[in-house]
């Protein structure tokens, strides 16, 4: 008998649930396993719980986190929760600054720094929105995936039409069976598919969750290639997050991403996220491992 399919509500919770960290001890928490999951972790939930545990530690100060810069270092395994130690590096009246670092099995996995400040009014200006057809005009990208997943590997399919918590919709759909070369620039709307309730600090964290994704594929579509291709290698390497508005992520948020340069294995992606009324609400810098490797006979 195979398990249900899940419902958006069902689905939402339980990404809610996962990035929810257990406090074990005085700033030492626990990361639960994605339920079903296998193999390599994704890095957005290590950085989305890495973001909880900092968050906890300054809730009763009134601080709201404004950017976390993330580096990492070994690939978590699905076998295991994640250990997330706090260090209370810096307590100012404006701003406090947090340092974590994500354990597996004795090693760490990520090192994460985070700085927090009181809310405040000051100077203001911000990019343009870009003019992007609004998602209601656009397919999922579940739907083009299905679509498109018949000359996939069949050891890639799986994953690929998984459901998913994050509903995307490209206004430049990607190919994924046989994926062509393309100006190195995404346009992606995005939300959490059920509402999520009103706590602004998980809001926080599904936004840096859902950052990791499509991100690093930005650098990928000048060279007609993604993570199904044969012999391709990718990895997120460090990952930063600028958090300047506040926001629903059970709402409608547009990610654009474009990568100025690649080279030397490595490639460079830059985000901006905004608001369906055009508050460009976060910036998002990442560098990832892009590596291309003859198949193996």
């Amino acid at each position: 008998m195979t398990d249900p399919t899940p419902t958006p509500a069902d689905l939402a919770a339980d990404l809610v649930d996962l990035l929810d960290v257990e406090e074990i001890d005085t700033d030492l928490y626990r990361g639960r396993r994605s339920r079903g999951g296998v193999g390599r972790v994704f890095g957005g939930q290590v950085i989305a719980q890495a973001l909880q545990a900092a968050q906890r530690s300054t809730d009763p100060s009134g601080k709201i986190a404004h950017s976390l810069h993330a580096y990492f270092m070994r690939a978590g395994a699905e076998d295991h929760p994640i250990i997330y130690r706090v260090v209370r590096d810096f307590e100012g009246k404006s701003f406090a600054t947090r340092r974590v670092i994500a354990m597996q099995r004795g090693a760490p996995i990520l090192n994460m720094a985070a700085s927090f400040q009181l809310p405040e009014d000051g100077f203001a200006h911000q990019d343009a929105m870009p003019d992007v057809p609004p998602p209601e005009e656009l397919r999922s990208e579940a739907e083009l995936r299905a679509a498109d997943s018949a000359g996939v590997d069949e050891k890639f399919r799986r994953a690929l039409l998984r459901p998913r918590p994050i509903e995307l919709r490209p206004v430049f759909p990607r190919r994924w069976a046989s994926p062509v070369p393309t100006d190195p620039v995404q346009h992606s709307w995005f939300r959490i598919v059920a509402p999520i309730g009103d706590d602004p600090a998980v809001h926080r964290a599904i936004l840096a969750y859902a950052s990791d994704m499509s991100l690093l594929g930005t650098c990928m579509l000048p060279h007609g290639v993604n993570w199904t291709s044969p012999g391709f290698q990718s990895a997120s390497l460090d990952h930063a997050v600028w958090l300047h508005e506040p926001f629903r992520a059970d709402e409608w948020l547009l990610y654009t991403t474009d990568s100025p340069w690649a080279g030397h294995g490595r490639g460079m992606n830059r985000g901006k996220i905004f608001s369906a009324d055009g508050r460009l609400i976060a910036s998002v810098a990442q560098e990832g491992l892009i590596r291309l490797r003859e198949p193996r006979g």
